[in-house]
């Protein structure tokens, strides 16, 4: 894989940082700005909403620029916000530069997805997507408890720097080594409204949903994996850590293996893997109280969830072909729309009384949906002689 698809998961993965890490300094900020937990909690909707409206929007706006010029621009405007998080007094301050960070963020995703292809030839595109998502993965096992090791040793905005720094050497590859593969076809002149009307396309739409439910599902377990681990298990809260990294070690395994498959074999890592993802949830739900049993399967379900994933989001580029300049977007929506979902459905399931263990149900369930969209697909294939699962 070429140097600057590395850069881009750098940046990718300062970014997954900043999306995840407020959750371990949100009794900080708090605290430091004068205001109430709940209300700095809107700092972490903020960035989801901005992120799932934004990816479309920034990619219609950046769609005539030259990758090089957006990829910069998103990332050295992500840069920016954060050293202005950094150092303002003001909640409200903080709580626009969440907002603008998620827009940037969704725009140099988008752009970023779009742009892999360009690097490889065109049968390595699952493997260049494997590539930035591990920016994301990568994240969750070292960015995540490592900012929070941070804050809680210099104080939150100390981590609001450290993103900004991580940007930097992002910034200088990308800016001095940004080539397209020399087998990779040249970016199609399209209409915004062609591009837009791709998504009439069943395959595309059918991608997109499956894309979204899969990371609903791991969005709805992983967003309250701590209370498993203490409430259900009996682990103290230093083992909270250790699934989450498990689960993070899973993620990049699953995405790394998923790279090979995703291009060749996409329809039997997908057919085989979706069981094998529901069987998991219920084994989580069955056996969490078995310490030993729980870490094991969060482990599992990682690199299960972001197999499957990441391999449906690169069905997403492959269906999107039409819309060369706002797949990634398309990408990019489906991502945030199931990482907003999960956990509000994870929510409403606590709220109504379903107890710690079921955000686990609720993503089963929504792996059971994926299992009842691909027999749809498949038969719809069948009936349309395409082969979007060939």
């Amino acid at each position: 894989m070429p140097r600057p698809l590395y850069l881009l998961a750098l940046a990718i993965f300062a970014m997954g940082t900043s999306e995840f890490m407020l959750a371990g300094l949100i009794p900080d900020i708090a605290a430091d700005l004068d205001v109430t937990v709940g209300a700095t909690g809107l700092l972490t909707s903020a960035f989801a909403v901005g992120m799932v409206v934004g990816a479309p929007l920034t990619a219609a706006l950046a769609r005539r620029w030259p990758s090089r010029r957006a990829l910069l621009g998103f990332l050295l405007l992500f840069g920016a916000v954060h050293v202005l998080g950094a150092l303002t007094p003001s909640f409200g301050v903080l709580l626009a530069t969440r907002v603008v960070a998620a827009l940037a963020n969704a725009g140099f995703l988008a752009v970023a997805l779009r742009t892999a292809a360009t690097l490889v030839a065109p049968e390595q595109t699952g493997r260049a997507l494997a590539v930035l998502l591990s920016g994301i993965t990568v994240a969750t096992v070292a960015g995540v408890p490592g900012g929070a090791l941070l804050g809680s040793m210099l104080g939150w905005r100390a981590t609001f720097w450290a993103i900004a720094v991580l940007c930097l050497p992002a910034a200088v590859g990308i800016a001095l080594g940004l080539k397209p593969h020399d087998g990779a076809p040249a970016v199609r002149q399209v209409s915004l409204r062609t591009e837009i009307a791709q998504l009439r396309r069943p395959g595309l739409v059918m991608a997109m949903l499956l894309g979204s439910l899969v990371n609903a599902a791991t969005f709805a377990t992983f967003t309250f994996l701590a209370p498993i681990v203490t409430d259900v298990a009996g682990l103290g809260s230093l083992w909270v850590s250790v699934a989450l990294m498990c689960f993070g070690v899973g993620s990049f395994s699953g995405v790394t293996v998923a790279g090979g498959f995703s291009d060749r074999r996409p329809g039997a890592l997908i057919g085989f893997g979706t069981p094998l993802l529901l069987i998991g949830w219920i084994a989580v739900a069955m056996t969490s109280g078995s310490p030993v049993a729980l870490i094991v399967l969060v482990f599992i379900q990682g690199m299960l969830s972001f197999a499957v994933g990441s391999t449906l989001i690169t069905r997403v580029l492959y269906e999107a072909a039409g819309a060369p300049t706002m797949a990634g977007s398309y990408a990019t929506a489906a991502l945030n729309v199931g990482a907003a979902a999960g956990p509000a459905l994870a929510v409403v399931a606590l709220g109504i009384g379903g107890g710690p263990l079921s955000p686990v149900w609720v993503s089963a369930a929504l792996v059971a949906l994926v299992g009842v969209g691909l027999v749809s697909w498949w038969f719809s294939t069948l009936r349309g002689s395409s082969r979007q699962l060939s």
